[in-house]
């Protein structure tokens, strides 16, 4: 009788045959609208922001939405407030929070650039969602940002339930917004101890800022993300922090010991042409390895960023929405 392994691992969601012929044609027009503009490094963070919102860069301006509210939440800095977007089920009825930190490189991007996600969120949870408005690398430089995810953060423990009807439940980021979720995470587990998450959810993140894992070295498409564009995202966000200063578990939450931490469940998704492939992949199996549930949703042929996405672009878009919102439904008291 053959060996079995120890470690299962169905690798059915990589094989490129199941990539559609939808996909493979969003993705060959992303490619070519990318080589249209100007890179964010090219032009300056403070410059390339303003084009962004106005649709000046080859992505269309975001679409905001009249149903969300701006609101402001203390910080840990006496007459500093962080800024944030709120999205309330369209029923009117809230069981809770679901708390939302944007991606963006840590350099671009705001809680204003994802209305139609947040609000499908909020539709589709019973959640009320509330993303968070973190402060941008180079201007403010790190642990800026982070702190003000952690200040919301921890508001929200303490406050959620008497303001928005039921407790913080769930955390969600996209790309480096799952990198600062994971960190919000360990500090409220570090801040407030006898709290319990219902979940974490875990959009395309990158868990190593170190050395980057393999697939990010490899990945050579020029598809929204790749080796170059993450490297100016480290620099800006980590400048003049040596290797060894980025395993610091705090900056590369891949270095934890998380067999040392009450570790809640977690859903990590990420599609299989995505350069952060590996750090989802293996982030998940040290989550497991260290006794923590974590679920691992692959996606053939999706891009960096697909769940935001227009839902006509690739079916895998729509696919995720259902896959989180299915999460939340399965562990929602």
């Amino acid at each position: 009788m053959p060996l079995t392994s120890d470690l299962a691992i169905t690798a059915s969601k990589l094989d490129p045959s199941l990539v559609t012929e939808q996909t493979k044609k969003f993705n060959s027009n992303l490619i070519d609208l990318q080589k249209s503009g100007p890179k964010w490094y090219e032009v300056g963070a403070a410059k390339y922001r303003p084009m962004r919102w106005n649709g000046e860069t080859p992505f269309p301006a975001p679409k905001v939405l009249d149903r969300g509210k701006n609101i402001t939440l203390p910080s840990r800095e006496s007459g500093r407030v962080v800024p944030c977007r709120v999205f309330a089920p369209e029923t009117g009825r809230s069981k809770g929070v679901f708390y939302h930190i944007h991606g963006g490189g840590w350099v671009l991007q705001s809680e204003a650039f994802q209305d139609p996600m947040l609000a499908h969120y909020a539709d589709s949870t019973g959640l009320t969602v509330i993303s968070v408005g973190y402060r941008l690398v180079p201007e403010d430089p790190y642990p800026a940002g982070n702190e003000d995810c952690f200040d919301v953060g921890e508001w929200l423990v303490d406050h959620a339930e008497l303001q928005y009807g039921g407790m913080l439940q769930f955390i969600s980021g996209d790309s480096a917004g799952a990198h600062l979720s994971v960190c919000t995470a360990f500090e409220l587990l570090q801040s407030r101890p006898t709290f319990a998450f219902r979940g974490l959810i875990l959009n395309f993140g990158c868990y190593d800022l170190a050395g980057m894992l393999p697939a990010a070295h490899l990945f050579d498409l020029g598809l929204i993300l790749d080796k170059d564009i993450m490297d100016h995202y480290l620099d800006a966000y980590l400048p003049g922090k040596s290797e060894k200063e980025k395993r610091d578990p705090k900056i590369s939450p891949f270095f934890a010991d998380l067999s040392k931490l009450k570790l809640p469940r977690a859903l990590f998704t990420c599609g299989t042409l995505d350069p952060l492939l590996d750090d989802s992949i293996m982030f998940c199996t040290r989550w497991v390895m260290a006794g923590g549930e974590g679920v691992l949703k692959l996606y053939p042929g999706a891009p960096h960023g697909f769940n935001f996405f227009p839902l006509e672009g690739t079916e895998q878009t729509r696919i995720v929405l259902d896959d989180i919102a299915t999460f939340v439904k399965d562990h929602s008291p």
